[in-house]
């Protein structure tokens, strides 16, 4: 069944309220302060950062149901580090102005952060759903866009608000995951022609017996694993010799991590819903570089 939504409240972050919901308090508005939020709890300054614009993303405590008394210390947490991101790729994008091609800021800077955001919101979705109805949709608060202008933010938006929708995942499902997990590849990427290969745990094998019901999103996701290993491998190739030291690292590796938590978090999910909901994924999200 649906729920509707609470009403953005710009005098204060909050989430719906309720028998069970327990307001957010002025702890979460004083750690959110990293991102510049008001001490009202509205938006932050849009033009903070105005030389080479500022990231702005969707608002996200406001499009939660209540919150279960036993998942807000977790939501609460999870909401502050949504800040924190936002806070952290504003700085990166000070930092690195003039670095990279015309699609940097996208590969190097807001599209890790859409992975990271993903990653956040599905462990706050998950921390309602272990005593309520977990909250459908909030993947699709996860994009952020670049105001170049450092125009002020739309009202009802997180930080410095935005309209931004994630893409949803690759639906090119391969592989039979059978029981427990079937081959969705060996966990490496292909050649890299000489610039190295990035090789990544293999989950498929990781997985426990996988119910019928969740079959199908269980061996899509497996194939979106296998995409994102094969996409950082030609961006590896691509950018040889761009960047400093870190920039494999922080332009590659580091986004594909990302990537890979938000992945097997919706493997876990999935599998969660029927059986019991295999622990340690994210552990295996982490790639190497190989030369």
């Amino acid at each position: 069944m649906s729920r509707a939504l609470p009403k953005y409240n710009k005098r204060r972050v909050g989430l719906a309220g309720g028998a069970a919901a327990v307001a957010l308090t002025g702890a979460v508005i004083a750690g959110t302060a990293l991102a510049g939020e008001s001490s009202d709890g509205g938006g932050a300054d849009a033009r903070t950062l105005a030389g080479p614009g500022t990231i702005s993303c969707p608002d996200v405590a406001s499009q939660l149901p209540a919150v279960p008394a036993s998942a807000q210390a977790e939501v609460t947490r999870n909401l502050a580090l949504l800040d924190q991101q936002i806070a952290e790729a504003n700085k990166r994008l000070v930092d690195t102005v003039g670095q990279g091609g015309p699609n940097f800021v996208q590969n190097a800077i807001l599209g890790p952060l859409e992975d990271k955001r993903i990653a956040t919101v599905n462990r706050i979705a998950t921390a309602i759903g272990r005593t309520a109805d977990r909250p459908a949709g909030l993947d699709s608060l996860a994009a952020c866009t670049l105001d170049t202008q450092g125009a002020p933010a739309a009202p009802g938006q997180e930080e410095t608000g935005g309209a931004g929708t994630a893409a949803p995942p690759a639906e090119d499902a391969g592989g039979d995951t059978g029981a427990g997990g079937g081959d969705a590849g060996a966990g490496q990427g292909g050649d890299a022609s000489g610039a190295g290969t990035i090789s990544c745990p293999d989950v498929a094998s990781q997985l426990p017996a996988v119910p019928a019901s969740a079959q199908a999103e269980v061996t899509r996701n497996l194939a979106l694993l296998d995409q994102q290993i094969t996409e950082a491998n030609k961006r590896l190739v691509d950018t040889v010799g761009q960047g400093g030291p870190n920039f494999v690292q922080n332009a590659i590796l580091g986004p594909l991590e990302d990537k890979r938590i938000a992945t097997v978090n919706r493997i876990a999910t999935a599998i969660g819903r029927t059986a019991d909901r295999p622990a340690g994924l994210d552990s295996l999200a982490a790639c190497t570089l190989t030369k």
